[in-house]
C-alpha cells in the first residue's frame, strides 16, 4: 500500500497527522476522523465548551456519524443536551423530520433525520449546531432546514476546524482551519 500523504495539525494541545483524500480531480482535503480518537475527542470538547461559555443555549444538535463523539463529550461537559440528526429512517423514529443536503466527501446527497422523540423536546429551544468539520456548509444548511421546521433557534455553530474559505466560516465557533489542497 502506498504511503498516504499528511498534513499535520495541533488541535487543543494535541498533535495530528491528518491524511489527504482526492474528493475530486486536482482536489484533496485533509479528513478528520475523531472516532476512536478519545484523547483528541475530550481535549476539543474541553476547548470547545471554553468557547461556548459566554452563548445561551438549550442543547447541543449534531449530525450523525463522526461528530457523535464530540457531541456526547460536549454535552458532558456542559451538562447540556444532545440530538443527533440521523442520515437514515427506521420506523422505531415515528413521525420524522427530514431534510436532504449534499455531501462534500461522498459527492451524494444526503438525508438527515430528526427522530419524533426529538421532535417535542427541540420546539422553541436555542441551540448550538455541532460538527467535527465544516467544509461547505451543506450539512448546516440541512440541520438548519430541520431546526426551522421545528421552531427551534440556530444560536451558534461550532467544529473542531472549517475548511476551505475561512472568510465564509468568521462567524464559526472553531479551534481551527484546513486548507484545501489543490494540484
Amino acid at each position: 500500500m502506498p504511503q498516504r500523504q499528511t498534513y499535520s495539525v495541533e488541535i487543543a494541545g494535541l498533535k495530528r497527522d491528518l491524511r489527504l483524500f482526492e474528493i475530486k480531480p486536482g482536489l484533496k482535503i485533509a479528513i478528520l476522523n475523531i472516532l476512536g480518537d478519545t484523547e483528541l475527542v475530550q481535549a476539543c470538547a474541553k476547548e470547545l465548551a471554553l468557547k461556548l461559555k459566554e452563548v445561551e443555549y438549550d442543547a447541543l444538535v449534531t449530525a450523525e456519524a463522526k461528530s457523535i463523539p464530540l457531541a456526547h463529550a460536549l454535552s458532558v461537559e456542559t451538562r447540556k443536551p444532545y440530538v443527533v440528526l440521523r442520515k437514515a429512517y427506521k420506523p422505531y423514529m415515528g413521525d420524522a423530520l427530514k431534510a436532504e443536503t449534499l455531501s462534500i466527501t461522498t459527492g451524494q446527497p444526503q438525508i438527515l433525520i430528526l427522530d419524533e422523540k426529538d421532535v417535542e423536546m427541540m420546539k422553541g429551544k436555542r441551540v448550538v449546531i455541532l460538527d467535527d468539520v465544516i467544509s461547505t456548509g451543506s450539512t448546516l444548511q440541512g440541520m438548519r432546514m430541520i431546526l426551522d421546521k421545528v421552531g427551534a433557534h440556530v444560536v451558534k455553530e461550532a467544529a473542531i476546524f472549517t475548511e476551505g474559505d475561512r472568510a465564509q466560516w468568521m462567524h464559526i465557533i472553531s479551534l481551527g482551519h484546513l486548507p484545501l489542497f489543490t494540484e
